[in-house]
């Protein structure tokens, strides 16, 4: 990896939207589905999907700090999900679907806090944030098919009734920091 980029490891309940969230925009290099936080070794998206693994469903997100910052990519994400519901995103329930912020070092970690607490102070959720901050220890690549889910799939139901809906509203507030379109 380019030592100029960093890495941000986030969940914020299904993993193919918070992909296709975080795709979008400036100073984002790459951003892979995966699962992190749980005790099995190697899980697969059934045991994950199960809960039996005890991991999240989360995105590694690798970036360009010179472009946009962790901090930024925090205010993002917490826009991009709803981050006061414990173990839920929607219809999605489990603590796979939790929101999580996996930090890779005790910087990331201040940051999460700080992050955190502006957006109480914002008031932007009227719920109290429920989201956890811990250390990574691991990330595992999902399979394959999850990889680039929405973009590969914008006319399944889900894409299209769920992700697409969220993603314009995201667009429309963070427009100055996307990738150019052109």
């Amino acid at each position: 990896m380019n030592p100029a980029l960093e890495l941000a490891t986030l969940g914020g309940g299904c993993f193919w939207c918070i992909e296709a969230a975080l795709q979008a925009f400036a100073g984002v290099e790459k951003v892979e589905s995966g699962y992190a936080g749980g005790q099995v070794d190697s899980p697969t998206y059934e045991a994950v999907s199960n809960g039996e693994s005890g991991h999240a469903e989360v995105v590694q997100v690798t970036f360009n700090p010179s472009v946009i910052s962790f901090q930024e990519l925090l205010t993002i994400f917490f826009h991009a999900h709803d981050p006061t519901t414990l173990n839920r995103q929607g219809n999605d329930v489990g603590t796979q679907y939790r929101s999580v912020i996996f930090t890779h070092n005790g910087s990331q970690a201040e940051v999460a806090r700080k992050v955190t607490a502006e957006i109480t102070n914002e008031g932007l959720w009227a719920d109290p944030i429920v989201t956890e901050i811990a250390p990574l220890s691991r990330f595992y690549k999902a399979e394959e098919y999850h990889q680039n889910y929405y973009k590969n799939n914008k006319d399944k139901p889900y894409c299209s009734i769920v992700i697409a809906p969220k993603l314009q509203k995201l667009f429309k507030q963070f427009k100055s920091k996307l990738k150019d379109q052109g």
